[in-house]
Protein backbone atom coordinates (compact mmCIF):
# COMPACT_ATOMS: atom_id res chain seq x y z
CA UNK A 1 0.00 0.00 0.00
CA UNK A 2 1.09 3.48 -1.22
CA UNK A 3 2.62 5.87 1.86
CA UNK A 4 2.47 9.27 2.37
CA UNK A 5 5.73 11.19 3.54
CA UNK A 6 6.33 14.99 4.87
CA UNK A 7 9.83 15.72 4.08
CA UNK A 8 11.84 18.69 5.76
CA UNK A 9 14.77 19.99 4.43
CA UNK A 10 13.74 20.22 1.15
CA UNK A 11 16.56 22.61 0.07
CA UNK A 12 19.10 20.55 1.35
CA UNK A 13 21.48 18.68 -1.41
CA UNK A 14 21.08 15.10 0.12
CA UNK A 15 16.74 15.49 -0.35
CA UNK A 16 16.99 14.51 -3.76
CA UNK A 17 17.77 11.12 -3.10
CA UNK A 18 15.11 11.12 -0.50
CA UNK A 19 12.35 12.38 -2.88
CA UNK A 20 13.58 9.83 -5.78
CA UNK A 21 13.35 7.11 -3.37
CA UNK A 22 10.18 7.64 -2.42
CA UNK A 23 8.83 8.10 -5.80
CA UNK A 24 10.90 4.84 -7.07
CA UNK A 25 9.13 3.14 -3.96
CA UNK A 26 5.75 3.60 -5.64
CA UNK A 27 4.58 6.68 -2.32
CA UNK A 28 4.30 10.05 -2.68
CA UNK A 29 5.58 13.41 -0.64
CA UNK A 30 2.18 15.27 0.62
CA UNK A 31 3.61 18.50 1.90
CA UNK A 32 7.69 19.69 2.03
CA UNK A 33 9.52 22.20 4.79
CA UNK A 34 12.49 24.27 4.31
CA UNK A 35 13.68 27.58 5.37
CA UNK A 36 14.71 28.46 1.78
CA UNK A 37 12.31 28.61 -1.17
CA UNK A 38 14.54 27.48 -3.78
CA UNK A 39 13.34 24.16 -3.95
CA UNK A 40 11.86 23.84 -7.62
CA UNK A 41 13.79 20.30 -7.70
CA UNK A 42 10.24 18.77 -6.00
CA UNK A 43 8.57 19.23 -9.60
CA UNK A 44 10.49 16.80 -10.98
CA UNK A 45 9.01 14.55 -8.50
CA UNK A 46 6.10 15.95 -6.66
CA UNK A 47 4.94 19.16 -8.20
CA UNK A 48 2.00 19.34 -6.63
CA UNK A 49 3.03 18.49 -2.52
CA UNK A 50 2.00 21.11 -0.23
CA UNK A 51 5.37 23.73 0.68
CA UNK A 52 6.07 25.51 3.54
CA UNK A 53 9.03 27.70 4.67
CA UNK A 54 7.62 28.15 8.38
CA UNK A 55 7.61 25.62 10.63
CA UNK A 56 4.63 26.77 12.41
CA UNK A 57 2.46 26.68 9.63
CA UNK A 58 4.04 23.16 8.41
CA UNK A 59 2.90 21.52 11.45
CA UNK A 60 -0.78 23.06 11.70
CA UNK A 61 -1.05 21.83 8.52
CA UNK A 62 0.18 18.23 9.39
CA UNK A 63 -1.65 18.32 12.69
CA UNK A 64 -4.64 19.13 10.14
CA UNK A 65 -3.97 16.05 7.95
CA UNK A 66 -3.38 13.54 10.74
CA UNK A 67 -7.12 14.73 12.07
CA UNK A 68 -9.23 14.62 9.30
CA UNK A 69 -10.77 12.09 7.37
CA UNK A 70 -9.01 11.81 4.15
CA UNK A 71 -4.91 11.56 3.66
CA UNK A 72 -2.69 11.37 6.45
CA UNK A 73 1.12 11.06 6.85
CA UNK A 74 2.86 8.28 7.89
CA UNK A 75 6.77 8.93 7.39
CA UNK A 76 8.75 12.56 8.18
CA UNK A 77 11.82 12.04 5.80
CA UNK A 78 14.29 14.52 7.48
CA UNK A 79 16.81 16.19 5.50
CA UNK A 80 17.92 19.14 7.88
CA UNK A 81 21.16 20.21 9.27
CA UNK A 82 23.09 17.42 12.11
CA UNK A 83 21.63 19.76 15.11
CA UNK A 84 17.49 20.18 14.09
CA UNK A 85 17.90 16.40 13.68
CA UNK A 86 16.41 15.34 17.14
CA UNK A 87 14.02 18.40 17.29
CA UNK A 88 12.46 17.28 14.03
CA UNK A 89 12.65 12.97 14.43
CA UNK A 90 10.20 14.59 17.91
CA UNK A 91 8.20 16.12 15.63
CA UNK A 92 7.19 13.54 13.53
CA UNK A 93 6.34 10.73 16.38
CA UNK A 94 4.13 13.36 18.25
CA UNK A 95 2.27 14.22 15.09
CA UNK A 96 1.75 10.26 14.66
CA UNK A 97 4.28 9.13 12.00
CA UNK A 98 7.45 6.91 12.03
CA UNK A 99 10.44 9.02 11.07
CA UNK A 100 13.38 8.28 8.22
CA UNK A 101 16.28 10.89 9.31
CA UNK A 102 19.91 11.21 7.76
CA UNK A 103 22.55 10.55 9.18
CA UNK A 104 23.91 11.10 11.86
CA UNK A 105 20.80 10.22 13.47
CA UNK A 106 21.82 12.91 16.27
CA UNK A 107 24.68 14.48 17.82
CA UNK A 108 25.19 12.81 20.92
CA UNK A 109 24.52 9.34 22.22
CA UNK A 110 22.67 9.97 25.11
CA UNK A 111 20.03 11.78 22.41
CA UNK A 112 19.38 8.14 21.18
CA UNK A 113 18.18 7.30 24.94
CA UNK A 114 15.73 9.47 24.75
CA UNK A 115 14.61 9.00 21.25
CA UNK A 116 14.11 5.26 22.70
CA UNK A 117 11.85 6.71 24.89
CA UNK A 118 9.76 8.40 22.78
CA UNK A 119 9.59 5.70 20.16
CA UNK A 120 8.05 3.76 23.78
CA UNK A 121 5.71 6.31 24.27
CA UNK A 122 4.60 7.18 20.92
CA UNK A 123 3.92 3.37 19.41
CA UNK A 124 6.28 4.94 16.59
CA UNK A 125 9.57 4.12 14.82
CA UNK A 126 12.88 5.46 13.89
CA UNK A 127 15.00 4.61 11.10
CA UNK A 128 18.14 6.32 9.94
CA UNK A 129 20.19 5.94 6.93
CA UNK A 130 23.00 3.73 7.02
CA UNK A 131 23.72 2.87 3.09
CA UNK A 132 27.18 1.60 3.25
CA UNK A 133 25.35 -1.50 5.20
CA UNK A 134 23.52 -1.96 1.49
CA UNK A 135 26.79 -1.80 -1.07
CA UNK A 136 27.50 -4.55 -2.58
CA UNK A 137 30.77 -4.69 -1.81
CA UNK A 138 31.06 -3.63 1.25
CA UNK A 139 28.58 -6.57 1.96
CA UNK A 140 31.06 -8.83 -0.01
CA UNK A 141 33.48 -7.69 2.13
CA UNK A 142 31.78 -8.11 5.47
CA UNK A 143 30.64 -11.78 4.08
CA UNK A 144 34.66 -12.82 3.32
CA UNK A 145 35.30 -11.41 7.17
CA UNK A 146 32.62 -13.61 8.79
CA UNK A 147 33.37 -16.41 6.81
CA UNK A 148 37.51 -16.17 7.41
CA UNK A 149 39.89 -17.14 10.37
CA UNK A 150 38.01 -16.34 13.67
CA UNK A 151 41.34 -15.14 15.50
CA UNK A 152 42.70 -12.98 12.45
CA UNK A 153 43.48 -9.48 12.89
CA UNK A 154 43.33 -7.08 9.70
CA UNK A 155 44.90 -4.42 9.02
CA UNK A 156 42.53 -1.22 7.15
CA UNK A 157 43.29 1.74 5.76
CA UNK A 158 40.29 3.73 5.17
CA UNK A 159 40.66 7.47 3.61
CA UNK A 160 38.13 9.77 2.15
CA UNK A 161 38.59 13.52 0.81
CA UNK A 162 35.71 15.38 -0.21
CA UNK A 163 36.79 18.77 -1.43
CA UNK A 164 34.61 21.56 0.14
CA UNK A 165 35.18 25.39 -0.57
CA UNK A 166 35.14 27.86 1.72
CA UNK A 167 31.80 28.39 2.00
CA UNK A 168 31.84 24.80 3.65
CA UNK A 169 33.04 26.87 7.12
CA UNK A 170 30.74 29.94 7.41
CA UNK A 171 28.06 27.08 6.86
CA UNK A 172 26.45 25.46 9.75
CA UNK A 173 28.62 22.44 8.18
CA UNK A 174 31.52 24.51 9.76
CA UNK A 175 30.35 24.77 13.23
CA UNK A 176 31.04 21.85 15.30
CA UNK A 177 28.47 22.85 17.81
CA UNK A 178 25.99 21.92 14.54
CA UNK A 179 27.46 19.35 12.64
CA UNK A 180 29.68 17.44 15.18
CA UNK A 181 33.04 18.00 13.35
CA UNK A 182 34.22 16.42 10.41
CA UNK A 183 33.72 13.25 11.59
CA UNK A 184 30.37 13.11 12.15
CA UNK A 185 29.66 15.31 9.09
CA UNK A 186 31.82 13.51 6.81
CA UNK A 187 32.44 10.48 8.28
CA UNK A 188 29.87 8.79 10.62
CA UNK A 189 28.66 6.45 7.62
CA UNK A 190 32.59 4.59 6.93
CA UNK A 191 32.90 4.57 10.96
CA UNK A 192 29.52 2.51 11.02
CA UNK A 193 30.64 0.41 8.19
CA UNK A 194 33.96 -0.64 9.75
CA UNK A 195 32.24 -1.25 13.41
CA UNK A 196 29.74 -2.91 10.85
CA UNK A 197 32.15 -5.24 9.21
CA UNK A 198 35.32 -5.90 11.65
CA UNK A 199 33.05 -5.30 15.29
CA UNK A 200 33.24 -3.00 18.01
CA UNK A 201 35.89 -0.42 18.43
CA UNK A 202 38.47 -1.20 21.64
CA UNK A 203 40.75 1.14 21.27
CA UNK A 204 40.35 5.14 19.61
CA UNK A 205 42.97 7.40 19.38
CA UNK A 206 43.33 10.74 17.66
CA UNK A 207 46.41 11.77 15.79
CA UNK A 208 45.03 15.18 14.40
CA UNK A 209 41.63 17.21 14.77
CA UNK A 210 40.90 20.49 13.01
CA UNK A 211 38.62 22.03 10.40
CA UNK A 212 40.41 20.62 7.63
CA UNK A 213 41.20 17.07 8.65
CA UNK A 214 40.60 14.63 11.31
CA UNK A 215 42.65 11.14 11.72
CA UNK A 216 44.10 8.86 13.72
CA UNK A 217 43.80 4.89 14.66
CA UNK A 218 41.62 2.59 16.01
CA UNK A 219 41.31 -1.57 17.11
CA UNK A 220 38.29 -3.01 16.54
CA UNK A 221 37.73 -6.65 17.22
CA UNK A 222 38.69 -7.64 13.94
CA UNK A 223 40.86 -4.92 12.51
CA UNK A 224 43.39 -2.40 12.91
CA UNK A 225 42.32 1.21 11.26
CA UNK A 226 44.46 3.69 9.86
CA UNK A 227 41.95 6.20 9.27
CA UNK A 228 41.92 9.97 7.49
CA UNK A 229 39.24 12.32 6.80
CA UNK A 230 39.64 15.79 5.44
CA UNK A 231 37.89 18.53 3.53
CA UNK A 232 40.84 20.38 1.82
CA UNK A 233 41.68 19.25 -1.73
CA UNK A 234 45.38 19.60 -1.15
CA UNK A 235 45.19 16.33 0.02
CA UNK A 236 44.03 14.50 -2.92
CA UNK A 237 46.57 11.83 -4.90
CA UNK A 238 48.09 13.32 -7.67
CA UNK A 239 46.02 10.36 -9.86
CA UNK A 240 42.63 11.90 -8.67
CA UNK A 241 43.82 15.20 -9.58
CA UNK A 242 45.22 14.14 -12.90
CA UNK A 243 41.58 12.60 -13.54
CA UNK A 244 39.92 15.55 -12.83
CA UNK A 245 38.33 14.06 -9.52
CA UNK A 246 37.25 16.58 -6.60
CA UNK A 247 36.47 13.25 -3.73
CA UNK A 248 38.75 10.52 -3.02
CA UNK A 249 37.37 7.23 -1.26
CA UNK A 250 39.49 4.53 -0.60
CA UNK A 251 39.48 1.35 1.80
CA UNK A 252 42.26 -0.74 2.06
CA UNK A 253 42.44 -4.59 4.01
CA UNK A 254 45.73 -6.30 4.12
CA UNK A 255 47.09 -3.74 1.56
CA UNK A 256 44.29 -4.67 -1.16
CA UNK A 257 41.85 -2.18 -2.71
CA UNK A 258 38.25 -2.62 -1.99
CA UNK A 259 36.48 -1.10 -4.72
CA UNK A 260 33.52 0.70 -3.68
CA UNK A 261 33.54 4.16 -5.34
CA UNK A 262 30.50 3.38 -7.68
CA UNK A 263 27.05 2.35 -6.62
CA UNK A 264 26.29 4.98 -4.14
CA UNK A 265 23.41 6.84 -6.35
CA UNK A 266 20.65 4.45 -5.60
CA UNK A 267 21.43 2.96 -2.10
CA UNK A 268 19.00 5.26 -0.72
CA UNK A 269 16.08 3.98 -2.50
CA UNK A 270 17.33 0.29 -1.64
CA UNK A 271 17.41 1.78 2.38
CA UNK A 272 13.49 3.00 1.65
CA UNK A 273 12.84 -0.71 0.53
CA UNK A 274 14.41 -2.14 3.42
CA UNK A 275 12.23 -0.02 5.55
CA UNK A 276 9.41 -0.10 4.26
CA UNK A 277 9.57 -3.67 4.30
CA UNK A 278 9.99 -3.37 8.28
CA UNK A 279 13.66 -4.58 7.92
CA UNK A 280 15.29 -0.92 8.42
CA UNK A 281 18.16 0.13 11.03
CA UNK A 282 16.71 1.71 13.83
CA UNK A 283 18.07 3.20 17.44
CA UNK A 284 20.14 -0.16 18.11
CA UNK A 285 21.95 0.09 15.02
CA UNK A 286 22.51 3.96 14.54
CA UNK A 287 24.07 4.14 18.59
CA UNK A 288 27.21 2.77 18.13
CA UNK A 289 29.07 5.02 14.96
CA UNK A 290 27.14 7.98 17.13
CA UNK A 291 29.29 6.81 20.03
CA UNK A 292 32.32 6.40 18.37
CA UNK A 293 32.45 9.61 16.33
CA UNK A 294 31.18 11.38 20.11
CA UNK A 295 34.03 10.37 21.92
CA UNK A 296 36.58 11.29 18.43
CA UNK A 297 35.29 14.71 18.75
CA UNK A 298 36.27 14.84 22.56
CA UNK A 299 39.40 12.80 22.77
CA UNK A 300 42.50 14.42 23.59
CA UNK A 301 44.83 14.73 20.43
CA UNK A 302 47.67 11.68 21.09
CA UNK A 303 51.06 12.24 20.37
CA UNK A 304 51.95 8.79 21.24
CA UNK A 305 51.40 5.15 18.59
CA UNK A 306 52.47 7.35 15.47
CA UNK A 307 54.27 4.40 14.43
CA UNK A 308 50.11 4.03 13.80
CA UNK A 309 49.50 7.13 12.18
CA UNK A 310 47.76 6.94 8.51
CA UNK A 311 50.07 8.14 6.02
CA UNK A 312 48.37 10.97 4.78
CA UNK A 313 48.67 12.84 7.59
CA UNK A 314 51.89 15.39 7.83
CA UNK A 315 52.51 16.56 11.46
Amino acid sequence: MSKNFALIGLGGYIAVRHLKAIKDTGNTVLVALDKNDSVGVIDAYFPQADFFTEPERFERHIYKLQHGQNEKVDFFSICTPNYLHDAHIRMSLLNGADAICEKPLVLNPWNVDALAELEKETGKKIYTILQLRHHPMILKLKQQIDNGPADKIYDVDLTYITSRGKWFHYSWKGDESKSGGLATNIGIHFFDMLQFIFGEPRQIIVHHRDKHVVSGYMELQKARVRWFLSVDSGYLPKDAVNQGKTTYRSIQVEGEEVEFTGGFTDLHTVSYEHILAGKGFGLDQAKPSIQMVHFIRNAEISKEALSCKHPFLTL
